[in-house]
C-alpha cells in the first residue's frame, strides 16, 4: 500500500524484498531463493519481473487497503444488526451468532459480528479485567472430584417463581449435571445427587461451600468433643454413608469452575429458556434434559487418563436409605413417636427406647430400629380429655368474735395501758 512517498509492507514482504534483491544481484540462485522463501523458482522469476517493473513496492500485497472479495453483502449485515437490536439485544456476539445461524440462516463468525456491533457503539459484552488468581491443575481422572453449588437467581426473568439451580461439574472433564429446585436445602441436594449417581455413578469426592446444607453450623456437644466427632449436616452424613468425601471450600474462588459455570448459565440458559418460553420449574428441568447433552458435547474436555473413577451406583433401596434425612426420636411407653408436630403409632413389637425417623426425597417416611423397618400409622386425632367443671368459690360468711374473745381483750383501752406501763 502506497501513502505518498511511503510504502506500507509487512515483515514477510520486507524479507522477500531482501532475498529478491540478493537474487537479482546474482548473489543467490533462484532455487536457493525459493527454498528460503518457500516458493517455486517460476514464482521467484515472477517476483523479479515485478520488482524490475514497479520497484520494491511491487512486492506489497495487491489487496491491501481494498475491500475483501469474501466480505458479506451489506444487506446481510443490516439484517443481522437489525435482528440483534430487536431480539438479541442483551446477547453476546458468540451466542447471538449461534442464534442467527440456528433461527435465521445467517452464518457468520462471532468475531465478525463483534466488530459490527462495536462499530455501531454496542459494547456491553466487553470483558472486565479480573484479579489474578493462581492456576490449579485439573484432577486427572473423571469422577475424582465434583464441584457443587447452588445458584439463587431469577432464572425465569419474572415469568415464573424464583428458584435455585443445583449444579455439579466434573473437575477433570467439565461435564455438567444440573437441576432446578425451589430452594437450596437437604432434600433438594439429596434429590439432585441421587439423580447424578443414577446417571454417572458415585464420585470419590465433592467440593462444596460452607452453606448450612453441606456443612453443619451447630457447635459440638460435650459428647461429640469427648468422642472427637465433628458435627455434620444431613447431606454430609449421607455422603459419608456412601463413601464420598465432602471437602469444604473456604472461598468462592476456590471452586472457580462451578462459579464460572453459573456465569455462563445465567447468560446462556436464561436466554435459551426465554426463546423456548419456559416459565415453570417442571418445564425448566425438562428443558435441561435436552440442553445439557448438547452443552456437554460442545464444552466437555477429555481427561488425559481414560480411567473413570465413578463407582457403580448401589441398589435403589440402599441409595434411598442413605440419601434421606435421619432423625433420632424417643419411643414412648405407649409406642408412639412424635415428629414435626405429628404423632405416629408404632405397630411392630420392638424393644427400644429410641427409633430412627427417615424422611426420603420422594416425600415418604420410614421408622427404623437397627436397620429394621417398623410398621406405623399416623394418629390423625388425639383423644380429648373431658373438661372438668370449674369450681365456683363460695362467699365466706363474716364471723363476729364473742364478747369474751381474746382478740377483743387485746383491743380494750385498759389492757393497752397496762401493757405500756409494763414495758416502761
Amino acid at each position: 500500500m502506497v501513502r505518498g512517498d511511503r510504502v506500507i509492507m509487512s515483515v514477510k514482504e520486507l524479507r522477500r524484498v531482501h532475498v529478491i534483491r540478493q537474487t537479482m544481484e546474482k548473489k543467490l540462485t533462484q532455487v536457493k531463493a525459493g527454498t528460503l522463501l518457500g516458493l517455486t523458482p517460476p514464482h521467484i522469476r515472477r517476483l523479479i519481473a515485478r520488482v524490475e517493473q514497479e520497484g520494491d513496492h511491487g512486492l506489497a500485497h495487491r489487496g491491501r487497503g481494498k475491500p475483501s472479495n469474501r466480505r458479506l453483502p451489506e444487506s446481510v449485515k443490516r439484517k443481522a444488526l437489525k435482528l440483534c437490536e430487536k431480539r438479541y439485544g442483551d446477547f453476546g456476539p458468540t451466542l447471538a451468532a449461534e442464534k442467527l445461524a440456528e433461527h435465521h440462516g445467517i452464518t457468520l463468525s462471532d468475531e465478525t459480528l463483534r466488530g459490527w456491533l462495536r462499530a455501531t457503539g454496542v459494547t456491553h459484552f466487553q470483558r472486565r479485567t479480573r484479579p489474578h488468581r493462581a492456576w490449579r491443575e485439573r484432577r486427572a481422572h473423571e469422577g475424582e472430584l465434583l464441584q457443587r453449588d447452588g445458584s439463587h437467581h431469577d432464572w425465569f426473568e419474572g415469568r415464573g417463581p424464583r428458584c435455585v439451580l443445583m449444579a455439579y461439574i466434573d473437575d477433570a472433564s467439565s461435564r455438567v449435571y444440573a437441576r432446578f429446585s425451589e430452594y437450596e436445602g437437604s432434600i433438594p441436594a439429596m434429590d439432585s445427587f441421587m439423580r447424578y449417581v443414577q446417571r454417572y455413578g458415585i464420585p470419590l469426592a465433592i467440593y462444596a461451600d460452607k452453606h448450612s446444607t453441606y456443612q453443619s453450623l451447630a457447635p459440638s456437644t460435650v459428647e461429640e468433643q469427648l468422642a472427637g466427632v465433628t458435627p455434620t449436616s444431613q447431606f454430609g452424613r449421607a455422603l459419608g454413608e456412601l463413601g464420598v468425601e465432602l471437602i469444604p471450600a473456604h472461598s468462592p474462588q476456590a471452586k472457580g469452575r462451578v462459579e464460572r459455570l453459573f456465569q455462563t448459565f445465567q447468560d446462556r440458559v436464561i436466554k435459551e429458556m426465554r426463546l423456548a418460553d419456559v416459565s415453570t420449574l417442571e418445564a425448566a428441568n425438562q428443558f435441561l434434559e435436552g440442553y445439557l447433552p448438547i452443552y456437554n458435547q460442545r464444552f466437555t474436555v477429555q481427561p488425559a487418563p481414560a480411567a473413570d473413577l465413578h463407582r457403580p451406583r448401589p441398589a435403589s433401596r440402599d441409595l434411598d436409605r442413605c440419601l434421606c434425612i435421619k432423625t433420632t426420636r424417643c419411643l414412648r411407653r405407649d409406642w408412639t413417636v412424635a415428629h414435626h408436630g405429628h404423632l405416629y403409632q408404632v405397630q411392630t413389637n420392638v424393644r427400644a427406647t429410641h427409633v430412627l425417623v427417615e424422611e426420603h426425597v420422594d416425600g415418604t417416611m420410614r421408622i427404623t430400629h437397627q436397620s429394621r423397618i417398623l410398621g406405623f400409622h399416623a394418629i390423625t386425632s388425639r383423644p380429648m380429655k373431658a373438661a372438668e367443671a370449674k369450681k365456683v368459690p363460695q362467699p365466706r360468711c363474716p364471723v363476729t368474735p364473742r364478747p369474751d374473745h381474746p382478740w377483743r381483750q387485746r383491743l380494750r383501752p385498759e389492757r393497752r395501758t397496762q401493757a405500756t406501763v409494763a414495758r416502761t
